[in-house]
């Protein structure tokens, strides 16, 4: 059977997932009375609940005597560490653009990494029967696109599809008969060249492992291109690291190959294919995979590098350990140090004292979803507020910048400009109109000045506004950025709040608790209308008295608590705050200050 390889690329929500739920159920994979969820390649609980993918996930289909690998890769620009590793095992990538949008920052990252490596994509542009798009738009703006990234001849003559993935169908033509996805698996085994690495079946076993997975009967999992030979299950290979240092000997007790949804066990993996191997103990991501006489690693893709770290401690708030069962810093750090070892895009390191770890990648929410896995698990942790990393370049400190393109109505983009350039240090690139009242916004940000501030973007933007980012560049340093304005509404008592103490506190500033809920001393329950932080008593109820007069016995009616996610808790702590995390809460408070610490607090407040 011939084969070959491919992936998927676009920038999120333009609809790569449900595309391959089509391309599976039109090549058969399913039965006719087979009950398939929607986005069935969004495997994780995380990913349904969002509407995004998180992890690149290959699958199979059979075509006219051809087996495609298609690998279904993250939209969002925090886990473009999966989509960099993947790119390394295919042979062509099918780029998805959304007739309405046009190429995204994440469309040009991942671009960006494809056109490197020499792969020849086609372009498909999705959702052509949207009542806003704009195909012809779009894929001018593709052209110029890759002409900025400095495309081959060969790979700005590109072939052009128009699609509807939700409804099915892909043709040549924009008015084609839009029937099925017939003509893409032909352009699919047309334009992608088989797999390079077939004629090398003859050569001794090489294989380099680009995904960690694990399975509860088989154990570790390394998934991977077979690039020279053959493996037979029960064959002895050996692990090398990047520099060559043996990690360890073992027999690959299981080989899975991708089959539609499932996985299934072969006896051979051959050369070209992407399979799964089982048997290692120690080996991981970027590991060349080898057999006995070769001693020379396969070369792996470099990452780009983080740019933010957070801080992951033990909780140790009063109310610690009612609801986890995994608190003690040494389960921490083996959990991290787990994440670390299959996704390549984070680093670990710890801090002194051994209590809290320094955990960098790419942005807030990678490391949002490492935190929501976490507390799914039992775990208890104390978050700090995001730090940017910096480098030192030529002697100077340069700090990352990420591009931010915004589609913002009209009539909103002076404030958003207004708090991208003076506030945030940001620089405008481009600004021009998108058709149907809106505005695209497209500048340059300090990473700095962009940490918390999706929030008060939705607010100027009455909730109307789309914000992308990708890592741009680095720049130097930009100077002092203002953080949050507002200062917190803090609990000076420990105990259970009660609704006659909030209610006389709503004046002072937004509530973040209801009546009822379990407070401490420190804990922030609001926030405050004025920019200083004011401890406030939530657990002050009202005095009794047997007399009763007119307009003393109102019934108290709260306003309704503010609600923060994860995410949006660790955007909006200051420096000196903590977000404290457990299976069931999600609680903000002030960090445990010595006394000679709080008194140079007070005094720089003055």
């Amino acid at each position: 059977m011939d084969l070959r390889n491919i992936a998927i690329i676009a920038h999120v929500d333009h609809g790569k997932t449900t595309l391959v739920d089509e391309l599976l159920k039109q090549s058969g994979v399913f039965r006719d009375n087979q009950a398939v969820a929607e986005r069935a390649m969004d495997s994780n609980d995380l990913e349904r609940e969002r509407g995004i993918t998180i992890f690149a996930k290959p699958t199979s289909v059979e075509w006219k005597n051809t087996r495609i690998n298609i690998v279904d890769t993250p939209g969002h620009a925090d886990f473009g560490g999966e989509v960099e590793r993947i790119l390394s095992m295919v042979d062509g990538v099918v780029l998805l653009v959304d007739a309405a949008e046009g190429p995204m920052p994440q469309t040009k990252f991942v671009t960006s990494k494809a056109l490197a490596l020499g792969l020849r994509p086609i372009v498909v542009v999705n959702k052509v029967d949207k009542p806003d798009g704009e195909p012809d738009r779009a894929l001018d703006e593709c052209f110029d696109l890759f002409a900025s990234l400095d495309a081959t001849d060969e790979q700005l003559d590109f072939p052009t599809m128009y699609a509807s993935g939700r409804n099915g169908w892909a043709d040549m033509e924009l008015d084609g008969p839009r029937k099925d996805l017939t003509a893409m698996f032909d352009l699919i085994l047309e334009h992608v060249p088989a797999p390079a690495q077939i004629s090398r079946k003859g050569e001794p076993f090489q294989m380099l492992a680009t995904t960690l997975g694990s399975d509860p009967f088989l154990g570790r999992m390394l998934t991977g291109r077979v690039e020279a030979g053959t493996l037979k299950a029960g064959e002895n290979i050996k692990a090398l690291s990047r520099d060559g240092t043996l990690i360890e000997n073992f027999r690959a007790t299981k080989i899975m190959a991708f089959r539609g949804l499932a996985q299934q066990e072969i006896e051979v993996a051959e050369a070209g294919d992407i399979v799964s191997v089982a048997g290692m103990t120690k080996s991981t991501v970027a590991d060349s995979l080898l057999a006995p006489s070769v001693n020379e690693p396969l070369p792996a893709q470099p990452i780009d590098p983080p740019t933010i770290t957070v801080t992951f401690g033990i909780n140790d708030s009063p109310l610690a350990g009612r609801d986890g069962k995994k608190v003690q810093s040494r389960v921490i750090r083996d959990r991290l140090m787990k994440e670390a070892e299959g996704n390549v895009a984070i680093k670990i390191s710890d801090t002194p004292g051994g209590e809290a770890f320094e955990v960098a990648g790419r942005g807030e929410l990678q490391m949002g979803v490492l935190i929501e896995n976490m507390r799914r698990e039992g775990f208890e942790l104390s978050i700090s507020r995001p730090q940017v990393l910096f480098q030192e370049i030529d002697g100077v400190r340069h700090e990352p910048v990420e591009e931010v393109t915004i589609d913002v109505d009209d009539e909103y983009s002076g404030v958003v400009i207004e708090k991208l350039t003076s506030t945030r240090k940001g620089e405008l690139a481009e600004m021009r109109p998108a058709g149907a009242g809106k505005t695209r916004i497209i500048a340059h940000v300090p990473s700095r000045g962009l940490i918390g501030y999706h929030g008060e973007f939705l607010t100027d933007t009455r909730g109307t506004g789309v914000l992308n980012r990708v890592f741009h560049d680095w720049a130097p340093h930009k100077g002092s950025i203002p953080g949050r304005r507002a200062g917190v509404l803090i609990s000076m008592e420990n105990g259970t709040s009660v609704a006659y103490a909030l209610w006389n506190l709503e004046d002072r500033g937004k509530m973040m608790i209801g009546a009822q809920a379990d407070v401490y001393q420190g804990m922030i329950i609001g926030e405050h209308s004025r920019e200083n932080d004011l401890e406030v008593n939530p657990l002050k109820g009202k005095k009794l008295t047997n007399v009763r007069a007119s307009g003393t016995d109102d019934a108290v009616r709260l306003t309704t608590p503010i609600t923060l996610s994860l995410e949006e808790a660790i955007a909006y702590i200051d420096n000196d705050e903590l977000v404290e995390v457990t299976p069931n809460s999600i609680r903000m408070r002030k960090r445990h200050l010595d006394p000679h610490e709080r008194k140079r607090k007070a005094r720089e407040a003055q």
